[in-house]
């Protein structure tokens, strides 16, 4: 599964508080916030002994961001019903979509063909190091992407950790989507900084990658799931419980007793089930 916004919460915070701190007004400043935040990797933590039924994907576009042609990698795994929901899955930080794979194959057990894909900066995706911009940018053609290729199947959004302020701000700026889920989510980045022992700290003001997801999501209209694990150190429930109160109806809150940043969406797989008959009728 995938890594969360942070490794080693306690160390992270510590290092880049001290290093705002010092570089608050320089121009690096916003690019170690970056490196910081996103952790890109070229590689996974987890190989799948099996890859069958995944497909690679790749998408190519000009990018606004950076003025330059860039390539998206993703894994496509086709549901077996061929008037399938379509699933975009915006994975967290640090590891790339190949982590994913048992998450993919989960959501398509829920019915889902799912899209999944890696930033650029990640995996196989174009060599640049991420920015908040530019992974709203890399959701918004992928998106784009599967409303070309799969026009008459309902599509629906998931994002997790890092990926759920993503994926909020596709949903807020898209028309076609039928609903949101979000696992392990946060308000803003500021938000999970002052969950640590350092948050007293007056930082909010040097932070550049805001990921601002409790500013956008009132307004996204579409059915909302969020979904948080109890035991998640990561990513405390109460930030997913936040961003859950300030989305409008119809929405749903599910919090999966014992679950980690890591382990919900599999302790939660019949929670799941269950909210997206009731949400959205699926």
């Amino acid at each position: 599964m995938i890594n969360g916004l942070l490794r080693r919460p306690r160390h992270w915070v510590v290092s880049a508080l001290l290093c705002l701190c010092a570089l608050g007004g320089c121009t690096s400043l916003d690019l170690q916030q970056r490196k910081w935040i996103f952790q890109p990797a070229k590689q996974t933590w987890w190989a799948p002994q099996s890859a069958e039924g995944v497909q690679e994907v790749w998408i190519e576009f000009d990018s606004k961001e950076t003025r330059a042609p860039a390539k998206l990698h993703g894994l496509w795994l086709p549901a077996t019903e061929t008037d399938a929901p379509v699933l975009l899955y915006l994975h967290g930080a640090r590891w790339d979509v190949t982590g994913s794979t048992p998450r993919l194959r989960r959501m398509r057990e829920l019915g889902f063909s799912v899209l999944a894909i890696d930033y650029r900066g990640f995996g196989k995706s174009s060599d640049d190091l991420p920015s908040e911009q530019m992974a709203y940018e890399d959701a918004r053609v992928a998106w784009e992407w599967l409303g070309r290729k799969h026009a008459q199947a309902p599509r629906y959004i998931f994002g997790h950790s890092l990926g759920s302020a993503i994926a909020v701000q596709l949903a807020s700026e898209v028309a076609d989507a039928k609903g949101l889920m979000l696992e392990g989510s946060f308000t803003s980045i500021a938000a999970v900084f002052q969950t640590f022992r350092w948050g007293w700290l007056p930082v909010s003001a040097l932070i550049t990658q805001r990921f601002d997801a409790g500013e956008r999501i009132a307004g996204v209209t579409v059915p909302i799931l969020v979904v948080h694990g109890s035991n998640d150190n990561l990513i405390r429930p109460e930030l997913g419980r936040a961003l859950f109160e300030r989305a409008v109806a119809p929405k749903r809150f599910v919090l999966v007793e014992g679950g980690s940043h890591h382990n919900t969406n599999a302790l939660g797989h019949s929670l799941y089930r269950e909210a997206m008959r009731d949400l959205f009728g699926l």
